[in-house]
């Protein structure tokens, strides 16, 4: 277990020799990791042993020929499970003491058979659309595609007479995904004939009067009821009314109090 656990141990040239032959590795490199695969080398042969790069080698030789492997998108965790299998195997044979240059041929033979029993990578269909049913995953590099074809499909005129029924229908050679899709229609303006008189004057009319503006004389303006029109009519007094000729009435008391005191007051001050 010792042994297992000195990945730190790897010569700097082993760690440049795997970033010079990664292309080479294709599918290994997708679904394994550097340490994983830096384990099984250490395991057969030592941790300082000095054929660990022949180990490296002989691994990428063994894996060549899954380089330009291309796999349905779907199967993409299948692959990843044989992968996974494999790599346990390869670290049972090299406790073992079995020899890697048996062991990478085979576990690469058996990886070639495991991607033949994939599900099939569908085909393009033209001349158009994002077909995500023909999605692929491509070992060199490691990343998925779709087919390379034009996004929008061709447009097919229609022609009918004024009044009648158009039918429109949007169909593709190809399969759509499973998920609920949505459909938009545009409409582009100036491929029919002109209007009728009669709608085309209804449409100005609507326009006019949606940039009508009312003049100041139209404006309502608030009424404000004088003290008569309040008391004519008592449906106007209203609670701020109400305290509004409240407000008055007690102004005007204590307006006409103080006057008829300061007569008095002056009346007999003069006698």
């Amino acid at each position: 277990m010792a042994l297992l656990a000195q990945d730190s141990a790897v010569p700097s040239a082993l760690v440049a020799l795997m970033v010079l032959r990664a292309p080479a590795w294709a599918c290994l490199l997708c679904f394994t990791s550097y340490k994983e695969r830096m384990r099984i080398c250490q395991i057969f042969i030592g941790v300082q042993s000095r054929e660990l790069q022949k180990c490296e080698e002989a691994f990428a030789a063994a894996f060549e020929g899954l380089l330009d492997t291309e796999i349905n998108y779907d199967e993409r965790s299948h692959l990843h499970d044989a992968f996974t299998q494999m790599t346990h195997s390869l670290q049972e044979m090299a406790t073992a003491r079995g020899s890697f240059k048996v062991a990478f041929p085979n576990a690469a033979e058996k990886m070639r058979k495991v991607i033949a029993q994939l599900k099939e990578v569908q085909a393009c269909i033209p001349p158009c659309g994002l077909q995500e049913v023909a999605r692929r995953f491509r070992c060199r590099g490691c990343y998925s595609t779709v087919c390379d074809l034009p996004l929008d499909c061709p447009v097919q005129d229609l022609t009918v007479t004024r009044g009648n029924e158009a039918k429109f229908s949007c169909t593709v050679n190809f399969e759509l995904p499973k998920e609920e899709i949505t459909y938009s229609w545009k409409f582009a303006g100036g491929v029919t004939g002109a209007p009728p008189r009669g709608e085309t004057e209804l449409q100005v009319s609507f326009r006019e009067v949606l940039r009508w503006a009312p003049r100041e004389a139209d404006l309502i303006k608030p009424w404000r009821p004088s003290l008569g029109e309040l008391l004519a009519k008592p449906e106007a007094l209203t609670l701020s009314n109400q305290c509004l000729l409240a407000a008055v009435v007690a102004l005007a008391s204590a307006g006409t109090t103080l006057m008829v005191w300061m007569f008095f007051r002056w009346y007999f001050q003069g006698s």
